[in-house]
């Protein structure tokens, strides 16, 4: 790109070289001839004033008394009828600039100048005028090649950070050149940085948020499997194992579901009116084998048979989060508590153990924070489910840890 725009500039000044030079010389040369041919004229008008002054006073006519109107290089013959040829000067050889006037006598004066000075006045001015037309095109390499440059750097540049996006490098540089195309580029290529880093942030967040909400289901339903296989001989609580199990699989496809639903579109109306005792008596059922395992106990308290709208699903996996974090940090007895809080219902999870480390507070809510060395993603996951589910979700109190998820009544407005 740099040599076409040299070659390109440089061809435009040589063309307005062309046309200007060309022409300028052609008539300087005429000027300088036309100037010459004026001196000789006027050297024989000269010449022949003093001839027939001369001639009237009755004075002989020699070539002494004219010979100081004879320049070098010029020779000057005056023709007198009667009278020898008078000459003045060496004749001169080569070309010549010639000049003749007639007296009202008959005299008749002829100046002859050679060409040489012309010629090299000529040649003077030819080689002035290619003097500058050198530096004039001197002048435009000199201003293709820095044009050349500054537009070809950007260029470079914005090839670069395109290539940074391309090799999975969003950060926008923020770089303005001064020209108005290439600025409107960059900012182009700016923007499309930044919507790609959110859209990169958004797809690893989505599998981090992925990883960390399947494990538990995962969890649950392979220790479900595990007693399944446990009790093979006995077939009635084998049936009422899958169906529990299959209920697992339900959900854990729901989850999949909701997570890519809130990745897509965070404000998707899924929400309907469904019984909150349903969805508890499920994590009851599926948390039963973990809760024997590590010798802890659920308890229920609260409002029964109480309808809210929401989304079933999701309002299962949050609380599912909410008791897996009892497990994991937490100590003694689980309660799920439902009270009514105005138009809301509330389900609070609450556990026995040494709470939630003051300087966190309700930083547990963010991600990459925890006090207990997790991945702090389970408690950022389930705001932003309540969050686009309607409802919200709180810390109400650090010791005992109280974590209450607030949800609309069905049938309050």
């Amino acid at each position: 790109m740099k040599r076409r725009m040299i070659n390109s500039l440089l061809g435009v000044v040589l063309v307005v070289v062309a046309v200007f030079c060309v022409p300028l010389a052609l008539i300087e040369k005429q000027s300088i001839v036309n100037a010459a041919n004026d001196r000789v004229d006027a050297a024989a008008v000269r010449v022949l004033g003093l001839v027939e002054s001369r001639l009237a006073a009755g004075e002989p006519v020699t070539g002494e008394k004219f010979a100081a109107q004879v320049t070098d290089g010029s020779f000057v013959t005056v023709d007198i009828p009667g009278q020898p040829l008078i000459a003045v000067g060496r004749p001169v050889g080569g070309p010549a600039l010639t000049a003749t006037e007639q007296g009202l006598s008959g005299e008749t004066v002829t100046v002859v100048q050679s060409r040489t000075d012309v010629d090299h006045e000529i040649g003077n001015m030819l080689l002035l005028l290619g003097l500058v037309a050198l530096l004039a095109v001197q002048a435009a390499v000199a201003l293709a090649v820095w044009q050349a440059k500054r537009l070809a750097r950007p260029l470079t540049d914005l090839a670069e950070t395109a290539e940074r996006l391309g090799s999975g490098d969003p950060r926008p540089r923020d770089r303005r050149y001064g020209v108005p195309e290439l600025d409107r580029v960059a900012e182009v290529l700016d923007t499309s940085a930044e919507r790609i880093a959110r859209m990169l942030t958004a797809e690893r967040r989505l599998a981090a948020d992925a990883s960390h909400q399947l494990r538990t289901p995962l969890t649950a339903l392979s220790m479900r499997l595990e007693e399944i296989t446990a009790l093979a001989e006995e077939p009635n609580t084998v049936r009422e194992e899958a169906t529990i199990a299959l209920q697992q699989v339900e959900r854990l496809t729901d989850v999949v579901q909701r997570l890519l639903t809130n990745q897509r579109d965070p404000h998707s109306p899924t929400a309907v009116a469904f019984d909150l005792d349903d969805v508890i008596k499920q994590q009851i059922e599926e948390w039963g084998p973990s809760l024997r395992e590590t010798g802890r106990s659920l308890r229920i308290e609260g409002l029964k048979s109480v309808s809210v709208v929401g989304t079933p699903g999701t309002v299962a996996q949050i609380l599912a989060t909410l008791i897996e974090n009892s497990l994991m940090h937490g100590a003694g007895t689980i309660t799920v508590r439902v009270r009514p809080s105005g138009n809301s219902v509330v389900a609070e999870v609450q556990d026995e153990g040494p709470g939630v480390p003051p300087e966190l507070g309700n930083r547990v809510f963010e991600r990459a924070v925890s006090g207990r060395n997790s991945t702090g993603i389970g408690l950022a996951v389930a705001r932003d489910l309540a969050e686009a589910d309607g409802g919200r979700l709180e810390l109400l109190s650090l010791q005992p840890p109280v974590f209450a998820l607030f949800l609309s009544r069905s049938g309050v407005r």
